[in-house]
């Protein structure tokens, strides 16, 4: 499992010249899942991003967390933080899971995120969409299962 995860003040998506969702201080979080990905995983990335501590405190250090700052996730699905480019002009994505994997496992990884309390919108997946953000510091973390968790 794969995320980009963008400090904003404030973030949306477009769906068919629709705001589809829309959210002020958080997270945008671009998501990607292969095969392998699994609850385990899902639960152990959840727990990272609303633990991450790289929102400001009053001295002006990253130290607190999205729970502390009580702000938003705008969710989007990302396939194409699978691709591979070691080879000619043309990504593969042929280590992304396909559409009747990652589908549940994106819908999951959002369901556990609101469990946890955070406020979640989405894009919807596979959907062509148009994302907008005003990314804050900038912060912009990549978050990759194997290297965190093998």
């Amino acid at each position: 499992m794969r995320i980009v995860l963008q400090r904003v003040s404030h973030a949306s998506v477009t769906i068919e010249g629709q705001v589809h969702g829309k959210i002020n201080q958080g997270y945008m979080i671009l998501v990607g899942f292969k095969g392998e990905d699994d609850e385990a995983i899902i639960d152990r990335m959840v727990d990272k991003v609303i633990h991450l501590r790289v929102f400001e405190d009053d001295q002006g250090k990253m130290n607190l967390s999205l729970l502390d700052v009580k702000g938003a996730i705008l969710s989007i699905s990302q396939f194409t933080l699978y691709a591979n480019s070691r080879k000619g002009r043309r990504p593969s994505f042929v280590e992304a899971a396909k559409p009747e994997i990652s589908s549940p496992l994106y819908d999951l990884f959002n369901s556990r995120l609101e469990e946890a309390g955070i406020h979640v919108e989405k894009g919807i997946f596979g959907a062509d969409m148009k994302c907008e953000l005003l990314n804050d510091g900038p912060v912009t973390i990549l978050l990759d299962s194997d290297e965190l968790f093998h």
